[in-house]
């Protein structure tokens, strides 16, 4: 399902005509070549801004799931001895515990897989350059599968006469707009499903143009949170991608907006459901203690106080926003700290705090110990997840911190079994919702006897 805003936006685009649709996708002053016939059946996909703008998105358009939808030629027999494998690029636990991004190149030849590795490691450094992902790196295992192209580059580069034979079908002027980078859906999750877990895609493209996509609705069958698609080669895609993970893993609304734009004046809709977008006045979000109430008047990192800034999910009056220009509106910006605390909430619904080394499907005795593994953070301050051990519910203070205890140092009382449990919780003075901050501990625990 999508998003109260982007419902809005299509029921006005649907009401307008063509001519909106042109309007949504592109702002002025962008080039652009009419929109193509809509596609019903297709995807929802959010446009990048325009390279040389502020905008960090250009709202969204519908296009076909199976891009183009040509089928590449057949791989010759070394191409499909390389095409499809997969590589453990960062490795910080089981894929159960932690947050799975899968990355794959398109129109990357066989003879050019190192240089979509090299690719690949460049482009993650810069997303996890990015607050909070700096701090938060350790949570991630990175993924990459080996897509074998017949040809270099990408369609639509250098023009749109330009076609090339890739494996996942990228394409510049999608839907006839130059930036839009789209992919054949389908033959991308066929490359995903090779990879152990998903809960993130960033599909690279062997090219320097600028450009890409955000595919932001969850997979039904893959259940990863959408697709990225960006330019390898291109200092600007790296911003892109973390512009569209706000949406997949932040749940987080555009905040830019379209002036003089027909049906964009005002929003007059309900209350959104995104955290970062809101009907209300600072002062309204004070009274009734919702939305970002609890950020208002901090510095954020962005620049600014946080308030209740006029403008946002794509309306330029009736929706406000924390903060003047976080990434969420402008490339090159960084989260606002409403978007800071829900791209943590992201970070925590996929990945756990603590995995347990010790099986916990037996009872351990005097001489077995318990052991656990718990990620560190990169936090500037050196600010460690707590760790807190359990017997029968009652702390042992003097195990805080431990990785592993023995249960030989426990006082057992003989001829009954206890329980032993440890918990590791993520107390990060950038979450203050105490819901979200509820989600952010993970417990595992044994039976032990003596």
């Amino acid at each position: 399902m999508g998003s109260p805003i982007r419902s809005a936006v299509r029921l006005a685009v649907a009401a307008l005509g063509a001519s909106a649709v042109l309007l949504a996708a592109v702002p002025a002053g962008a080039a652009a070549s009419p929109p193509g016939p809509p596609a019903p059946h297709g995807v929802q996909v959010e446009i990048p801004g325009p390279e040389q703008g502020g905008a960090a998105g250009s709202g969204s358009i519908r296009v076909p799931a199976a891009g183009r939808g040509k089928a590449p030629a057949a791989l010759s027999p070394a191409e499909r001895a390389a095409d499809g494998e997969v590589t453990e690029a960062v490795d910080n636990g089981p894929t159960a515990d932690r947050l799975d991004v899968v990355v794959i190149g398109d129109g990357y030849t066989a003879a050019e897989l190192g240089k979509f590795h090299e690719d690949a490691r460049q482009k993650w450094a810069e997303v996890t350059a990015v607050e909070p992902y700096a701090t938060y790196r350790n949570l991630f295992n990175v993924w990459t599968v080996d897509a074998v192209s017949r040809e270099s580059g990408v369609s639509g580069d250098p023009d749109p006469a330009t076609t090339r034979d890739t494996a996942l079908g990228s394409s510049f002027w999608c839907e006839g707009i130059e930036r839009l980078l789209c992919v054949d859906q389908p033959k991308v999750d066929a490359y995903v499903a090779k990879a152990p877990a998903a809960d993130l895609v960033i599909v690279l493209s062997n090219s320097t143009k600028y450009g890409g996509a955000g595919y932001n609705e969850p997979s039904p069958t893959l259940g990863y949170e959408g697709i990225s698609t960006a330019s390898a080669g291109n200092a600007k895609s790296g911003q892109v991608a973390i512009h569209e993970t706000g949406h997949s893993l932040g749940k987080l609304a555009d905040e830019y907006f379209y002036p003089d734009t027909p049906g964009y004046e005002h929003y007059t809709g309900p209350e959104t459901a995104e955290s970062n977008t809101s009907t209300l006045t600072a002062d309204r979000m004070r009274d009734t203690r919702s939305k970002w109430y609890r950020w208002l008047g901090e510095q954020s990192p962005d620049g600014g106080t946080v308030g209740a800034y006029e403008g946002g999910g794509y309306f330029v009056t009736g929706l406000n926003r924390p903060t003047d220009n976080s990434i969420m509106r402008v490339l090159g910006k960084p989260f606002s700290l409403p978007g800071v605390e829900a791209m943590i909430a992201g970070f925590h619904r996929h990945a756990h705090t603590v995995t347990a080394l010790t099986p916990t499907d037996r009872t351990l005795r005097t001489r077995d110990r318990a052991k656990v593994s718990v990620p560190r953070l990169a936090s500037p301050g050196g600010r460690q997840l707590v760790v807190r051990w359990y017997l029968d519910g009652h702390e042992l203070k003097r195990f805080a911190g431990r990785s592993d205890v023995r249960v030989g140092d426990l006082s057992l009382s003989g001829g009954r079994t206890h329980r032993l449990t440890v918990t590791a919780e993520d107390r990060t003075p950038s979450v203050r919702d105490p819901k979200i901050a509820a989600s952010m501990r993970t417990t595992v625990g044994w039976s032990v006897r003596r």
